[in-house]
């Protein structure tokens, strides 16, 4: 875990999820990427160019942003881009090789009861960037207990695993894997290659409707410091995904990190 990237917004949890952020990436050694992308809509016939305007507001802001906190010798760059959000994101992440987004559930201050907001969901639902979603006013401690939860245990990609390998090898974690036997469940699903049965030091079986149906019954039990999922079209996220929008309603189990890898396959 060498790059993080962090997106700023201007919700009132920015500044203690920087500070996460910041705290994170001095456990791995890591160079933190605080970065803000904006969009330009401007009105036909309009003379007025407010591209370097809004740039120039926007570095300013991120650089105050940054001296608001304790940056514990952490390595922090400051970068503004202009683009649309999924697309410039996923351009950035590639040109600064980045290994891990860091994201709040809600990068603007809307309702309460909304968990994952339309930014953060379309970068978890729209990209295949590996992601760690940290609960408002979340506190950093060291990760010791991880709950890996999938439907799927079959493993095409080969890098697919590495940020929960980081994550396991720096905090000597104990990963925990359910695997979750749905409907379209088929006998392959279950089948652990040599590297995630090395990893894991427990498994267990759950028959559920939907993988986030399987955690619901387990993750009071297992009482994890971190959920592991894996990001799908249809996966854990499946009921939820139709919009952007996640409410905490719909979940409640948003009091810890949540760790959405890119995809197995």
């Amino acid at each position: 875990m060498k790059t993080v990237l962090v997106p700023v917004g201007s919700s009132k949890n920015a500044k203690s999820h920087l500070q996460y952020a910041v705290d994170f990436a001095k456990a791995f050694g890591a160079k933190l990427y605080v970065v803000q992308i904006y969009n330009v809509y401007t009105k036909a016939g309009t003379m007025i160019k407010v591209d370097h305007i809004i740039e120039r507001e926007s570095k300013a802001f991120l650089e105050s942003h940054v001296a608001s906190i304790d940056t514990k010798g952490v390595k922090v760059i400051t970068k503004t881009f202009k683009g649309k959000l999924v697309d410039t994101i996923e351009k950035v992440c590639e040109a600064l090789d980045v290994d891990l987004i860091i994201l709040e559930p809600r990068t603007n201050s809307i309702k309460d009861e909304v968990y994952l907001g339309k930014t953060s969901g379309k970068i978890v639902k729209q990209t295949q960037i590996p992601a760690l979603i940290v609960p408002e006013g979340y506190v950093y401690k060291p990760i010791v207990k991880i709950l890996m939860a999938v439907k799927s245990a079959i493993m095409k990609k080969q890098d697919a695993l590495s940020p929960l390998i980081a994550i396991k090898e720096k905090f000597k974690a104990v990963v925990n894997i359910l695997l979750v036997k749905t409907p379209y469940h088929i006998e392959e699903d279950f089948e652990l290659n040599e590297g995630l049965k090395e990893m894991v030091s427990n498994i267990k079986l759950q028959e559920s409707a939907t993988t986030f149906q399987g955690v619901l019954e387990h993750i009071n039990i297992e009482n994890p410091d971190m959920l592991c999922v894996v990001r799908r079209k249809r996966g854990f996220f499946k009921k939820l995904w139709e919009d952007d929008t996640i409410l905490k309603k719909d979940f409640y189990i948003s009091k810890r990190p949540v760790l959405v890898l890119s995809g197995l396959k």
